[in-house]
């Protein structure tokens, strides 16, 4: 009985492994504890393994992979298919043993450690802005109550706090000053964290090479170029530039039938993360080339002559997101005037 190809159902405590011969026939079904996964792979000759791409499965999948085992993990959505009847770990292991065989199966890099870490840097500091936002609008929202209102902005807050809380003639009642002077304390700790958490990605920026090459292209700055090298991992596995920003959501749907294709707006699948920062760089650009037209690409150029700024905003991001993926791919430097040379035949 040699097994060829194994699919792991993973959980927190208890896996359901299923696995096949070269022909196909199940020879495997077996339930694992988590102490146990470990010894019993280890023990296994090296074989094909999927698993879906979810909680510690960039964990496990290096694990594995030292013992020599080839590993895979697939989006959850394309190992739904091939369950059969009722959904449970036996039936889920199953199809994800039957998916991972599928010569045309889309697969997730797996991660390295690091690159994992740099991620949950930025999954932290996006969790304290999102806080530092909802802090910054309770507060407005308090003293809009009591006809005293702050203009849009974070630092506008912050600024604009000591010297309400100082007034004695706005009508501000005694208990109500206390209360957002220490809301007021949590804004600062809250923009103090994230603060530290963007020193730290530009330390990491700073001494990677490949987030230093990205951070050359406009609209592309530490905060989105490490997060790009950690997202992407190797960028060979894509096969060529335009698979990029259709991994991230940033090219239309596609719907037809009798041979005619309708294409929608943008799909929004995959990384809404990056997809934000590329987006968010790609309007600082517009911006600024709405200040000084003078500076900017031709290409941007005719591009908001015809069409609006959002959907400049989406194609810039998506350029960027090709360039920056040519960038890795093919270990080289941004210029600007770069021309793509047609091959010779």
């Amino acid at each position: 009985m040699k097994i060829t190809t194994v699919g792991i159902d993973l959980a927190k405590n208890v896996f359901q492994v299923h696995g096949v011969d070269e022909r196909g026939k199940a020879v495997l079904r077996k339930q694992l504890k988590r102490k146990d996964v470990m010894s019993f792979f280890a023990n296994c000759e090296p074989c094909l393994i999927g698993m879906e791409a979810c909680a510690g499965a960039h964990y496990w999948a290096r694990k594995l992979a030292q013992f020599g085992h080839t590993v895979r993990l697939m989006a959850p959505q394309f190992v739904k298919p091939y369950v059969k009847t009722n959904k449970n770990d036996r039936n889920d292991a199953e199809a994800i043993c039957e998916a991972v065989s599928r010569p045309s199966m889309r697969f997730v890099p797996v991660k390295t450690a690091e690159m994992q870490a740099v991620l949950a840097l930025h999954r932290a500091r996006q969790g304290l802005v999102k806080a530092r936002t909802a802090q910054a609008n309770q507060i407005r929202g308090l003293l809009a109550e009591f006809g005293i209102v702050i203009r849009t902005g974070i630092s506008r807050v912050t600024g604009a706090l000591p010297e309400i809380l100082e007034d004695g003639e706005n009508g501000l009642p005694g208990m109500m000053r206390p209360l957002l002077a220490g809301l007021g304390s949590q804004l600062k700790e809250l923009d103090r964290q994230v603060a530290e958490l963007e020193r730290q990605i530009t330390l990491w920026h700073r001494d990677n090479l490949h987030s230093r090459k990205l951070q050359e292209i406009p609209g592309i700055g530490p905060l989105t170029a490490s997060a790009f090298v950690a997202s992407v991992g190797e960028a060979k596995s894509f096969k060529n530039a335009r698979q990029v920003p259709a991994w991230l959501g940033m090219v239309p749907r596609h719907e037809g039938t009798g041979g005619k294709v309708v294409l929608g707006r943008i799909s929004k699948r995959g990384d809404t993360y990056l997809r934000t920062l590329l987006i968010h760089g790609a309007r600082a650009v517009i911006a600024h080339v709405e200040h000084k037209p003078e500076q900017s690409d031709p290409w941007l150029k005719g591009l908001l002559a015809r069409r609006n700024k959002n959907i400049a905003a989406v194609a810039l991001a998506a350029k960027n997101a090709r360039i920056a993926w040519a960038l890795l791919a093919h270990e080289r430097g941004y210029q600007s005037d770069y021309v793509v040379q047609a091959a010779s035949r």
